[in-house]
């Protein structure tokens, strides 16, 4: 089936920081690989991952985009993938599909608010990862500390795998501990290293810091801890294999260190992914549930098994359509076959199947079990759906996504515009699950909703560019929420409506309660008996989900509910699933009026980066902008990162106040934490916006 055997495959995501160099790791890794011939450049705007306008122009990367290389007769899926963090959907659900990741770290700053976000993210999915202390040749970089900062600040089993030779600018190469060799990089594109003795003056330390590596790797294998204690010495193949294991099982990650601007030390980052990362063999079999029945089983990396595969992305490509990346888990999917998506109940006809260069890609006959591919031609599939053997359905586990925290009004600017806006926003809502859009019901204008200024933005910008749209485009607004804080019991609500002919009608008794933060609207039947037939209940939930999308106080999104429908009745000639819909959507309505609603705002986790001096002034902004202070860390150079909760209301312009507070040199990174109930006084100054 496939050029190379599955244990020769990687599928592997470059997850960072922004600005770690993600970008530049990984198109050095394709020049390397031989999959380009001439380096390409973030600030020159010549790289081949970051392929979009938006991205080139910005230096940064917005969507993770999928290649595919060969290193030394193994293929490796790489996914490069966005660091800022309002585009963390790229990098979860990149996660989700991924079997091992390198994290580059920059090794000036070390471990950066980002950084540990993205190693949260792994660690939640379980992906084995090991390390790149980059930019080694930038001042005041340090491997020693990076490594340091990864054990303090991520708690992880970082092994120091090399020793750099020369520091800052005069950095040259570095010592490999294990095979003790030194390699020095001395042509400007870094393609033949050499490798040597380990030069005198590194000897000794060499030696030491082998030795603690040499225990630190057979501690972590029972075997080995015998071997060492008994003075018997370890071989390379021992010492790599018990190694392999323990990054696999996520008790080890290896720090690897080069600069890959300056060509240096990639290649041996690709030769530890071979080492060191899981091939799909390596993972365990996936759970998936089965339709029919609902319970679980297991899928392996076989392509012998029944098929089940998650799409994890949706691109809409101007030229060729809408294309759906997918992870096969298990069987193989062909050209022009059917499969069926079982989280949507419908078949899918399979067209062109592509293996994915960035946005070049090349057409194949089949995808096998651990591969990673795209298909052309899927109408129903969006991200998170399963696609699966039509005589075995199955349902794989779900990406779940935050939700967005900042809208703006967009209007079109003529009727022409209004047609063509709808459609380009829906094709930007398929590819990105963190992009909403709705009607404002009080104004009439579309409202469009995501993770922060810098994605809206971009948003806004493809819209303008992209899609050839000519809009109006608001200012940014905080995505408020409402919650209830009341229980109420029992509430009854009738719905009847004479027409002619047949007439509407519909009668439920609920039950409404408060959640916990983070709950989001739940419905349950408690109806036992026949008090309303059971072919309503869909249409009682869909009622009471639509009441959700506009609260009682100022028509803001609800929460953190349950609805619990309790008793009710019919009509035989009047009741239908409208009826019943309408019925549940104005029962709840005027349940929330009663059950004290209140207003949610977004509280952000912000972490300001300054140098020591100005710590009472950012202490003092922070204040004023109602925040609250966590703690202050002690960072390199004389810096300080102070940690605080602040009401995302309060953050806009923030990034200019601190600018001209700190001469340019502060630094902020803010990504949402958790939604919080307003004062009062706060809450009578929004409703005083809406209704003046």
């Amino acid at each position: 089936m496939t050029e190379n055997p599955l244990e020769r495959y990687r599928n592997i995501g470059v997850i960072a920081h922004i600005d770690a160099g993600k970008t530049t790791t990984t198109e050095r890794i394709l020049f390397y690989a031989g999959k380009t011939y001439r380096l390409g450049n973030v600030d020159d705007g010549t790289t081949v991952t970051d392929w979009m306008p938006e991205e080139r122009e910005r230096g940064i990367t917005i969507v993770s985009a999928a290649v595919t290389a060969e290193w030394k007769g193994y293929r490796i899926n790489l996914i490069d993938t966005p660091g800022h963090i309002d585009f963390t959907a790229e990098v979860q659900r990149s996660l989700r599909v991924l079997d091992g990741g390198v994290v580059v770290f920059d090794s000036v700053q070390g471990v950066e608010p980002q950084s540990e976000t993205v190693w949260r993210q792994a660690d939640k999915y379980a992906v084995p990862r090991i390390c790149f202390a980059n930019k080694m040749d930038r001042t005041g970089a340090s491997y020693e500390r990076t490594v340091q900062s990864i054990r303090e600040r991520l708690g992880a089993n970082a092994l120091e795998m090399q020793i750099p030779i020369g520091e800052e600018s005069s950095f040259v190469g570095f010592v490999n501990l294990l095979e003790e060799n030194a390699v020095l990089f001395s042509d400007d594109l870094g393609v033949e290293p050499t490798v040597t003795e380990i030069p005198a003056d590194l000897r000794e330390i060499a030696a030491e810091k082998r030795a603690t590596l040499v225990e630190r790797i057979a501690e972590l294998d029972d075997d080995l801890t015998i071997k060492f204690i008994e003075g018997e010495p370890l071989s390379l193949a021992e010492l790599k294999s018990a190694l392999r294991k323990a990054v696999l099982a996520n008790k080890a990650a290896p720090v690897f260190c080069g600069t890959s601007l300056r060509n240096k030390g990639v290649q041996y980052v690709l030769d530890a992914v071979i080492d060191y990362l899981p091939s799909p063999l390596d993972i365990p079999p996936v759970e998936a549930t089965l339709v029919r029945d609902g319970s679980e089983v297991l899928r392996h990396a076989d392509p012998s098994e029944p098929l089940s595969a998650l799409v994890f992305k949706i691109v809409t490509d101007p030229y060729m359509g809408r294309l759906a990346y997918i992870r096969v888990y298990s069987g193989t999917i062909k050209q022009n076959s059917s499969v069926y998506n079982a989280s949507k109940d419908k078949k899918e006809r399979v067209g062109r199947l592509l293996r994915m260069y960035a946005d070049s890609r090349e057409d194949i006959e089949e995808l096998g079990a651990g591969d990673i591919g795209a298909i052309l031609g899927l109408k129903f599939s969006f991200t998170g759906d399963t696609l699966c053997d039509p005589t075995n359905p199955v349902m794989l586990e779900t990406i779940t996504f935050p939700n967005p925290v900042l809208s703006i009004a967009i209007e079109p600017k003529t009727k022409a515009d209004q047609d063509r806006m709808s459609e380009s926003l829906i094709k930007l809502a398929e590819e990105d699950p963190t992009f909403q859009i709705r009607q404002d019901e009080a104004t009439g204008q579309t409202v469009i909703a995501g993770m922060g200024e810098l994605h809206l933005d971009v948003l806004v910008t493809r819209l303008l560019r992209e899609f050839k749209v000519q809009a109006n485009v608001g200012k940014p607004r905080v995505a408020y929420r409402e919650a209830i804080t009341k229980p109420i019991s029992n509430f009854s609500y009738r719905y009847s409506k004479q027409t002619g002919g047949h007439g509407q009608f519909g009668h439920v008794v609920i039950d409404l309660e408060p959640l916990a933060n983070g709950s989001g609207v739940i419905f349950e039947n408690k109806i036992r008996g026949g008090a309303i037939p059971k072919e309503y209940f869909s249409a009682i939930e869909k009622g009471v989900l639509e009441a959700a999308e506009s609260g009682p106080l100022a028509g803001f999104p609800m929460t953190d509910f349950k609805v619990t429908l309790v008793d009710g009745s019919y009509h035989e000639v009047d009741s239908s699933e409208m009826a019943f819909r309408t019925t549940a959507l104005l029962a709840v309505r005027e349940a929330t009026e009663k059950a004290a609603p209140v207003i949610l705002e977004p509280i952000m986790k912000v972490e300001i980066t300054i140098p020591e001096e100005y710590t009472g002034d950012v202490i003092g902004q922070v204040n004023a902008r109602v925040g609250n202070i966590l703690g202050i860390d002690d960072r390199f150079g004389n810096t300080k990162a102070i940690h605080a909760e602040v009401p995302l209301s309060e953050m806009f312009g923030y990034a200019t106040e601190l600018r001209s507070a700190t001469q340019g040199r502060g630094v902020f990174t803010m990504e949402f934490q958790h939604y919080s109930q307003v004062s009062d006084a706060y809450m009578k100054k929004i409703l005083g916006r809406i209704y003046g």
